[in-house]
């Protein structure tokens, strides 16, 4: 019987069905891990996602009502939350060693040489081989007391590694509880350590890149360093948010379990407890060593095909004992090599370096080269992701560049070749003003990425206008990119200030607003009701017009905060890094990224040409009684649409009360406010205990009393 099984008849009195609340927990856990494991694991659901999300949803009821009932390993601790302020180290319990390499059969044949050099005649007629994928991720190694995952960490320097469990346990292919499927009779070690890598399918990477350019975000240059840098988040909720999985390819300690002899039979072991083992991997005697080199040369040939990255294979001698016994040299162990395939590579020149501005104003240095024929594709520019890649790898314009493509990736340079350079290359810097506006470049402390941070740049300004335009800044309806692309097309717009000056005769004259007798009704009222919304925007509280310019790390939440110490936009302009720093909520990036936008002639005669266009510039305060501060040392978080509030005005409601607005639910939100259409908001304050109140209940709170009649 599957754990669903008992869960098939409805419960209508959970109190007269099931006297045991914490019996009615587990065995909903038990029945979602199993068929997490279908899904995930073995990629073969049983049930409908209906059915699926009924059984999370009651044991999403249930442990909001009963806190105590909630453990670290429920499947509703899944959505990440906790935030760490730096990484702690974990020494791993063995080195995790790097491999030696092979590049072509001949030096395969060479190391199995060695190997029965090494070996005895008896010993040998017993060699045999694992072949694996080398996965293309992030190395962890991950720990499980008692069948409960307890500790993750990343490779580190081999010898420690960085703690990361919070951000693990996100990964839905990681299992919480082991054995994953209790039905299978197996029960689990009292201690196992396993090592793994952490990885994004091609797929689910292009599409997050798409998301991210779309959203004017930042782009990650490979499935790799997106793996990375998602489980070296401080908040484990924006780990939970990206597309991981995960393989697990050995065991570093089995105690309480069965005694394994070989490699092949410890990943068996792993797969029969729910662990993911990819299927990929298969084993080779040592009188099949022309097979497994055949083996391969095939799987290179395929291995596009693969919905992951892959740059080479692993080969393993399966005894464990022949392991120890044949031990290491140096920092790599005799009995593993890792096989590297040459990929879709060529050499050619690299005729200049060209930076190009993205609509975050992020920079981007890009190589133009001699064309050049990459697996049957003709590649003349490639990716140098940015200055300090150029500088450390010593990239000069004139060198012969080695360039690789694989599958659907952008190309990129992979090194120069020094050895053929005639003297007449040139070493190349970033430039030190935009290409698109002449303004100066600036390179945050810390980062990579360099940036134009002058809004009125032509390679900018669409999107500009267009996120000044929307629902969440100046909120101007019927101004959207279609607009901001016709008026900059046109050279109505060369600033955000021109929004406020536009030639409204002309713009008369364009299709879709064409004056005349031609003119109908409804391009008139369109007209009349874009004019209208732009005036009416002057209006709008200054925190929407702080969010509106674009700053960078400046969003809705940032932008109230800010102008809450702050009489207007004018002396915000002159607020040092150190003032701003001291605003609660406000760390240094922040500070720097407001003060350097600032610092910019431009920007700053932007915000004159604002004022002067009527835009308010000062914040209006409203004074409360002492009385009426009834919310004070309380947080709210308002989601769906609410009977008679907007959320804006709900929002405001509570500020004037004394209390507090995040845009997030945490352990620390004293009430959720609730209307119609509540999204994933309400299901993390089911989750969290947090208590759900309605429209009605915060303006008695507000008045003083109980939120409940």
């Amino acid at each position: 019987m599957t754990p669903t099984e008992s869960l098939t008849e409805p419960v209508a009195d959970e109190a007269a069905k099931i006297d045991d609340l914490a019996a009615r927990a587990a065995q909903l856990a038990a029945a979602i891990r199993y068929h997490q494991y279908r899904y995930y694991i073995l990629d073969d659901p049983e049930i409908s996602d209906a059915a699926f999300d009924a059984l999370f949803n009651e044991l999403v009821a249930l442990e909001a009502k009963h806190p105590e009932l909630r453990t670290p390993d429920s499947p509703t601790q899944r959505v990440g939350g906790y935030i760490a302020e730096r990484f702690e180290k974990t020494q791993h319990p063995a080195p995790m060693l790097s491999l030696a390499n092979a590049f072509g059969p001949g030096e395969l044949a060479a190391w199995r040489d060695r190997l029965h050099r090494l070996l005895s005649e008896e010993e040998r007629t017993r060699l045999a081989y694992v072949v694996e994928p080398k996965f293309d991720g992030l190395t962890v190694v991950l720990h499980y007391e008692n069948g409960m995952f307890t500790l993750g960490a990343t490779r580190g320097d081999g010898i420690f590694g960085e703690t990361i469990t919070a951000n693990l346990r996100t990964v839905r292919r990681l299992p919480l509880q082991i054995p994953a499927d209790r039905s299978s009779g197996m029960t689990a070690p009292s201690r196992l350590v396993v090592r793994g890598e952490a990885y994004v399918d091609k797929v689910d990477f292009e599409r997050f890149n798409q998301r991210q350019a779309e959203a004017g975000e930042r782009t990650f240059a490979n499935p790799r360093n997106f793996a990375a840098g998602s489980l070296r988040q401080l908040d484990s909720s924006i780990t939970a948010a990206r597309p991981l999985k995960l393989w697990v390819y050995q065991a570093l300690i089995v105690e309480g379990g069965p005694a394994l002899a070989s490699h092949w039979d410890a990943l068996a072991y792993l797969r029969a407890l729910g662990l993911p083992v990819c299927p990929a991997i298969r084993r080779f005697g040592d009188d099949e060593f022309d097979q497994l080199v055949a083996y391969i040369e095939e799987f290179g040939a395929r291995r596009h095909e693969l919905p992951y990255e892959v740059d080479g294979i692993v080969i393993k001698v399966d005894s464990l004992a022949m392991q120890q016994e044949l031990g290491f040299t140096g920092k790599d162990p005799r009995w593993a090599l890792a096989y590297k395939y040459a990929g879709e590579e060529a050499v050619t020149t690299l005729l200049d370096i060209v930076v190009n501005v993205g609509r975050t104003g992020a920079v981007t240095p890009n190589a133009v080269l001699e064309p050049v024929s990459i697996g049957g594709v003709i590649v003349k520019s490639a990716t140098l992701h940015n200055e300090d890649y150029i500088r450390d790898l010593d990239i000069r314009i004139g060198d012969k560049v080695v360039v690789k493509r694989a599958g659907e990736v952008i190309p990129k340079v992979l090194r120069p070749l020094p050895e053929l350079r005639t003297g007449e290359e040139r070493i190349w810097s970033m430039p030190a003003t935009c290409p698109a506006c002449g303004a100066a470049l600036v390179r945050p402390a810390g980062e990579a990425a360099t940036y134009c941070v002058n809004n009125a740049c032509p390679e900018q300004l669409v999107r500009a206008v267009e996120y000044f335009v929307g629902r969440n800044a100046m909120d101007i309806a019927g101004f959207g990119i279609k607009q901001a692309e016709l008026f900059v097309e046109q050279g109505f717009i060369h600033n955000l200030a021109d929004i406020y000056r536009l030639p409204w005769e002309k713009i008369g004259e364009l299709k879709g607003f064409k004056s005349g007798k031609s003119r109908s009704s409804e391009n008139q009222k369109r007209l009349e009701n874009l004019r209208a919304s732009i005036e009416k925007s002057k209006d709008q509280p200054v925190h929407r017009l702080l969010t509106a310019l674009g700053i960078r790390y400046v969003g809705e939440v940032v932008a109230e905060l800010v102008m809450q110490h702050y009489d207007s936009l004018f002396d915000l302009m002159d607020a040092t890094t150190e003032e701003l720093s001291a605003i609660d909520g406000i760390g240094p990036r922040i500070a720097q990224s407001i003060h350097d936008w600032f610092a910019v002639p431009e920007n700053r005669e932007l915000i004159s040409q604002l004022a002067e266009a009527g835009v308010r510039m000062t914040v209006e305060r409203a004074p409360s009684p002492a009385n009426a501060l009834t919310l004070t040392g309380m947080t709210f978080v308002v989601t769906g649409t609410l009977p008679t509030l907007t959320r804006e005005q709900a929002e405001t409601f509570i500020k004037q009360h004394g209390g507090k607005v995040t845009g997030s639910v945490s352990k620390n939100t004293t009430y959720l406010v609730v209307g119609e259409n509540a999204g994933s908001k309400l299901q993390k304050a089911l989750q969290l205990g947090v208590p759900i109140i309605d429209e009605e209940q915060l303006k008695r709170l507000a008045e003083g009393g109980p939120p409940a009649s």
